[in-house]
């Protein structure tokens, strides 16, 4: 009879290879290939796999162990991990469960130092133009460092020995182990939003030698970003001189050794006064020279004859004066002269003219030309009176409306010789003004000046003298 085939489920056929690979394999493995298709998840858990020349291994690390992991695991990157290989059951697949990781061929630490030496290369954070310039005579230097061990002292002392007049104020900050770089960043934070009352020159951070891992703190991200915005200059002293971190890298100057802080922050105080003493026999020599060359000036201008006789500038300006106030005067004369010659002339000219003369004359030419205009209108009427009669006599045929219009027509001009005579106008209360030392008729007030006498011609020949007083527009 044939034996019957058991029939399993899923789960129960991935059960069995689970125990099966537990049983068989070792509980821990280490296992070395190159990262491929690294994604971390929203979780932070890490899923990746190991690839050599020949296969694929996916793995997993949860995010409490990647946590750990110094550097920055990323594509193409050859490490080794250290953990143990379970099945997966939900899907049916085997994978490698990842406690540990270092790079294959080089330390984690340093790769780690590569990775952030690069990240924040590429940043600029290490550009000389971001560096702050160390105070050239600092008086306050505070010093972030551990209180026990011997940095401070070898600070102090490098410090005092070249500058004793400086204030050094101790800022105790662990400098190694867990949480060391978020203390020493958070301190330098605090420093700079208290330094108004701190008035802080310059800050020095550093510790003494160590290992790699002793000084990694100085290479954390966090610390080099709080040196880096720090308002005030940092200088970074951390280990030996073979030593180099990111710290060093990000701040404003660097110290190769504890020791050597007090040579990079303060100035020797034996250099500076000579140079004092220097410039001062400099500023002297300056000085004396100066003054010689003032006094030979002096001496120059006092041996010049306006020093030797003082009222010589003065006496000559007195005389100047009396010099032009003559030629002033004899201008003045000449010009009285010159004025007078031209009012004496223009005198003798009116007189020549005489005025009121020419007004009598002008008067009868006007009186003349009256009585002849008379006489023509009188003449022009009798001649009309003889011409109607002798043409009454020759037309006593015609018709009484040719009389009418020939007397019409005698009318008219019987009052376009009235118009002509210039004295008819008086008969309707006009008057006629004429300056009387002028003779001319006054028609504006620019024909007289004030103090003129004025004639006034009324009807029948009767006149009026004014006297001009005052001028009106």
């Amino acid at each position: 009879m044939q034996k019957k085939t058991e029939i399993y489920t899923v789960s129960q056929v991935n059960s069995l290879i689970k125990a099966a690979i537990e049983e068989n394999l070792p509980s821990r493995l280490a296992v070395t290939g190159e990262i491929t298709d690294w994604v971390i998840a929203r979780s932070g858990h890490a899923y990746f796999d190991l690839k050599d020349e020949n296969a694929l291994l996916p793995c997993v690390m949860w995010k409490s162990k990647l946590a750990k992991v110094k550097f920055g695991p990323e594509n193409g990157l050859a490490v080794i991990v250290r953990g143990h290989i379970d099945v997966y059951s939900p899907h049916g697949k085997y994978q490698f469960y990842a406690e540990s990781m270092t790079p294959a061929g080089v330390g984690a630490l340093q790769l780690a130092f590569e990775q952030m030496v690069r990240k924040l290369r590429a940043e600029g954070l290490f550009n000389d133009e971001h560096k702050k310039p160390l105070p050239a005579y600092p008086e306050r230097i505070g010093i972030l460092t551990s209180e026990s061990g011997a940095v401070v002292h070898d600070i102090a002392e490098s410090i005092f020995n070249r500058w004793p007049c400086a204030e050094l104020f101790l800022y105790p900050v662990p400098v190694q182990g867990e949480g060391a770089a978020e203390e020493i960043a958070a301190a330098l934070r605090g420093i700079n939003r208290r330094n108004k009352q701190l008035k802080l020159d310059v800050l020095i951070v550093g510790r003494g030698g160590g290992s790699q891992e002793d000084l990694w703190a100085f290479n954390e991200e966090v610390l080099a970003r709080a040196i880096f915005d720090s308002s005030i200059p940092v200088i970074s002293a951390v280990g030996h001189e073979v030593d180099v971190t990111v710290a060093d890298l990000v701040a404003d100057a660097r110290a190769s050794t504890p020791t050597k802080a007090g040579v990079v922050v303060v100035p020797d105080m034996q250099e500076v006064l000579g140079r004092l003493v220097s410039a001062e026999s400099r500023l002297r020599g300056n000085i004396e020279g100066r003054v010689k060359l003032a006094v030979q000036n002096i001496e120059t201008l006092l041996a010049r004859a306006v020093f030797r006789n003082p009222l010589l500038l003065v006496r000559t300006a007195e005389q100047q004066l009396d010099e032009l106030g003559a030629e002033l005067g004899e201008a003045m004369r000449e010009l009285l002269i010159e004025a007078h010659r031209r009012l004496s002339a223009s005198y003798e000219q009116v007189v020549r003219i005489e005025p009121h003369r020419l007004l009598g004359r002008m008067t009868v030419d006007l009186n003349n030309l009256r009585n002849r205009a008379n006489v023509a209108v009188g003449a022009v009427l009798n001649e009309r009176r003889t011409r109607l009669t002798a043409a009454e006599n020759r037309l006593a045929g015609a018709t009484q409306l040719i009389i009418n219009g020939r007397m019409i027509q005698l009318a008219a001009a019987e009052n376009r010789l009235a118009g002509l005579n210039p004295k008819s106008v008086l008969k309707r209360g006009y008057s006629i003004t004429s300056n009387k030392r002028t003779g001319a008729v006054v028609r504006d007030t620019q024909d007289v000046e004030v103090g003129d006498l004025m004639v006034t011609e009324l009807a029948s020949e009767n006149l009026i003298e004014s006297k001009v007083t005052k001028k009106y527009k």
